[in-house]
Formats: C-alpha cells, sequence, structure tokens
C-alpha cells in the first residue's frame, strides 16, 4: 500500500521525542491525546499519511491536521481546545446562595439537620424563594467547583495540649524509638489494652459462605460477661505478647508486666515500653512496680496522640480479621480463640514500617489543624 508523500515533515529534537514518548506511555493520558502523539511519532519516522492512519484510528485528513497543529503549537497543540459548553442557567447570586448556605450549620439556621446534603440545599433553595426550580445535580456541581462537601464529616481535637517545642520533642523521642538502629540487648514494646470484648453468643449458629451468598450471623445473641485483652507489640519483630483478664485495674497491668518480665530473657538489659496516657499505666502500683524492674522503661506519646502506639494498628488488625463477626459460646470461649490468634500472629510476625518522615508529617498535621 502506498500513499502519496505529505508536503509536511516532523523533525523531533532528543527532549520533544522523550516527552512524546511519555505522553503515549502514561496512563492518564487522554486516548485522544495518546493516538496523536503515537501519529506525529510515527510520521517523524518517515511514515507516510496515508499509512498513519489506520495504525492510530484517525482517518489522513485527521492526521494531516493534526500534524500541522503540532508544527504549529507543539506537543501543547495536541489537546482539545477549550469548549465554552453551555450557557449557564443560573446566576452567580443563586451560587452564591448555595455556598453561603453549605457553610453554615442547618441547626443554627432553625433546621431540623445535623448535615446539608445536596438534595436537602436544593429544597431549600426552592423554599426560601432564591429560585423557582434547581436540582440536586446542580447544587452538586456548584459545591464540587468551590470544593465543599457539607454531608462528609470528620473528627478534630482542639488543641489542649499546645503544639510547641515540648510537643515536637515528645513526638521526636517516640518515633526515634520506632527507627533508630537499636543496641544490643535493647528492645521496644508497645503496650495497650483492648478493654469490652463481649462474647455475643449468637442464638442460631453462624453460617458459612455459600454461593451467591456471604458469611451468615445471627442478628439476635446473649451477652456473656466482658474481657480484656492486654498486649505488648514488639516493634522490630512484630511478636506480640498476650495476655486476657476480666478486669482492668492496675493489679491485671501488673500481672501482665510479670508475665514480659518471664518471658522476655534476662539478656535483653534495656526494655522501652510505649505506654498511652491513662491512670491504669501511670498509677502507683504500676510506678512501683518499674522502679523495682529497672531494665524496664516507660515512654508515653503526647496526649491525644494515641494513635502513635503501634500496638493500635495490631488491634485493628484483630478487630477485622478476628472480632468483626463475634459468636463466641462464653468469655472462657472467646479468652481461648484471642490466645489462639496471638499464637498463629506469632508464626509470621512482621514489623510495620515507620519513617523519620513521620515526625515532619505529624507536626505539619497538627500545625494545619491549629491553623484551621
Amino acid at each position: 500500500m502506498r500513499g502519496r508523500v505529505s508536503e509536511v515533515r516532523v523533525r523531533l529534537r532528543g527532549v520533544t521525542r522523550r516527552r512524546l514518548e511519555h505522553t503515549v506511555r502514561r496512563t492518564t493520558t487522554p486516548a485522544g491525546v495518546a493516538r496523536r502523539a503515537r501519529a506525529v511519532l510515527l510520521i517523524a519516522a518517515g511514515e507516510r499519511y496515508a499509512h498513519v492512519g489506520p495504525r492510530v484510528g484517525m482517518s489522513e485528513r485527521y492526521v494531516r491536521m493534526w500534524g500541522r497543529r503540532f508544527l504549529d503549537r507543539g506537543i501543547s497543540g495536541l489537546y482539545d481546545k477549550p469548549r465554552p459548553g453551555r450557557p449557564p442557567t443560573f446566576s452567580p447570586v443563586v451560587a452564591l446562595h448555595v455556598v453561603k448556605m453549605a457553610c453554615e450549620q442547618p441547626d443554627a439556621q432553625g433546621h431540623a439537620l445535623c448535615q446539608w446534603d445536596c438534595a436537602e440545599l436544593a429544597r431549600e433553595m426552592v423554599a426560601t424563594g432564591v429560585v423557582t426550580d434547581i436540582s440536586r445535580e446542580t447544587v452538586r456541581r456548584i459545591l464540587a467547583s468551590h470544593h465543599l462537601t457539607p454531608w462528609r464529616h470528620h473528627l478534630w481535637l482542639s488543641s489542649k495540649v499546645p503544639r510547641d517545642a515540648a510537643f515536637a520533642r515528645q513526638v521526636e523521642a517516640i518515633v526515634d524509638l520506632y527507627t533508630r538502629p537499636l543496641l544490643p540487648g535493647e528492645m521496644v514494646l508497645c503496650l495497650d489494652e483492648n478493654t469490652n470484648l463481649h462474647p455475643r453468643s449468637r442464638l442460631c449458629p453462624t453460617r458459612p459462605a455459600q454461593p451467591q451468598r456471604p458469611v451468615r450471623v445471627a442478628h439476635e445473641y446473649k451477652r456473656g460477661g466482658a474481657l480484656t485483652l492486654c498486649a505488648a507489640f514488639d516493634t522490630r519483630t512484630g511478636h506480640v505478647y498476650g495476655r486476657t483478664a476480666p478486669r482492668t485495674r492496675q493489679a491485671e497491668f501488673i500481672a501482665f508486666l510479670e508475665d514480659l518480665d518471664q518471658a522476655i530473657p534476662a539478656s535483653a538489659h534495656t526494655i522501652h515500653l510505649v505506654m498511652d496516657n491513662l491512670r491504669l499505666h501511670k498509677g502507683a502500683l504500676v510506678c512501683a512496680w518499674l522502679a523495682d524492674h529497672p531494665r524496664f522503661h516507660g515512654h508515653f506519646p503526647p496526649v491525644h496522640c494515641s494513635w502513635m502506639n503501634q500496638v493500635e494498628q495490631w488491634f485493628s488488625i484483630l478487630q477485622r480479621t478476628r472480632l468483626r463477626s463475634a459468636d463466641f459460646a462464653a468469655v472462657e470461649h472467646l479468652a481461648a480463640r484471642l490466645d489462639a490468634f496471638v499464637a498463629a500472629w506469632n508464626e509470621q510476625a512482621h514489623p510495620f514500617h515507620w519513617t523519620r518522615a513521620a515526625v515532619a508529617k505529624v507536626m505539619a498535621r497538627c500545625e494545619g489543624e491549629q491553623a484551621a
């Protein structure tokens, strides 16, 4: 198949060629732009326009058009020109009212709502006489153009504890324990308690998954007491030490510390314990026990930064994989299954990855919340 040679020649420099090849390979490039960039590369390689069209899925006429646009404006000429679109139906005043309402609490305006959504905003715009009719999709587009999502919410904490140099030093100290190379005989354990674990014995047996049916858990259950799981997570190996107890007191916590003292060999002469700022962890009995066992050293993250305790990540795994569908015959059955889960975890234990960038991330987040 022979086609006539075009009078338009495309010659590419090294940088331009690489940019075009990157445009073709990039997954976020629009499909049309990728085809046009590939056509330009074929033209520059000496291919005839009549041959290029079938290879890229365009007619010869369009191959010539985009080739000329590339010669005139470079790679930017391969993109479509902005289109004016449909003229706006509502004036900017309507958008101003939508944004104003979205940035106000419904309760403050006398509405029986906790937060706005697009349908409620559209209904309120009509009720107040701003417009005679407006759809929820129009409200959604207005809010999206202003990056507003009033139907979403997240919890935040006002800075009762100042985010100052002392706070930064505490964060730095905890992250340093997680990231620096440990000396021989040094360990870092993260301790906490998962409280109020209920057996929730189901009145009907839990049914396993079947084709086109998920696992089915009976809605009704009977209560059978509660349990607390004390756990310590080794930040370097991922090994977990666990102990269940019926109550959460200093006596049970000290018993767990005694278990750690017996389980960890004497060669580990320095054991750093990262614990939350609870009365349980700072009680007089616990402090006395730590004083009698000098190889244990307590460390506390800043107040309201319990998520920096790595055992919380492990508790999240426990909740998702073992406790999501609670169905245990009794507290004793629950305790046995928790012990089995800890043993199974330790067979394939792995640590969590923390880096020095965590310090900057924590401080930037705190500064952003204070500014807001």
